[in-house]
């Protein structure tokens, strides 16, 4: 699958660590992250990161842009909620492109340990409802 790991500033550190704990899972996946974020789990850890820009830069739009054509299976957004951010409308947007494409988005660490621990588990029903819902499989 292809995943997507950004966090805030103030949450590079927790995203950081939870990449580090579960990267026994995450190393049979792809990686995508924003630029510092990406650059932080790849010093930290044995896993291979593709890295856009930084959010602020546009990273979060490209990977808007994989998610709108279905190239982006999950995103993991560690959010920093009591820190304004100059770039909140492309945070936006990239939450309302997860919800249109039905990529599940966890933008904390505990959400985000559910959706590791379902693909832990192989538990991809979701991805059926997806197929579906693109036309991909006959019912």
């Amino acid at each position: 699958m292809n995943i997507a790991l950004i966090a805030h500033d103030k949450k590079k550190d927790d995203m950081v660590r939870f990449v580090m704990a579960y990267e026994e899972i995450l190393k049979n996946h792809t990686l995508f992250g924003t630029g510092t974020t990406g650059q932080k789990i790849m010093e930290s850890t044995n896993l291979k990161v593709h890295r856009f820009q930084s959010g602020p830069l546009g990273g979060d739009q490209e990977i808007g842009a994989m998610i709108a054509n279905n190239r982006m299976d999950v995103v993991l957004f560690f959010r920093d909620p009591l820190t304004a951010q100059p770039h909140e409308p492309d945070v936006s947007a990239l939450i309302r492109l997860c919800d249109v494409y039905l990529v599940p988005l966890a933008t904390n660490m505990g959400t985000a340990e559910v959706i590791i621990k379902g693909l832990e588990r192989g538990d991809l029903s979701w991805r059926e409802i997806i197929a579906k819902r693109n036309g991909e499989v006959n019912e």
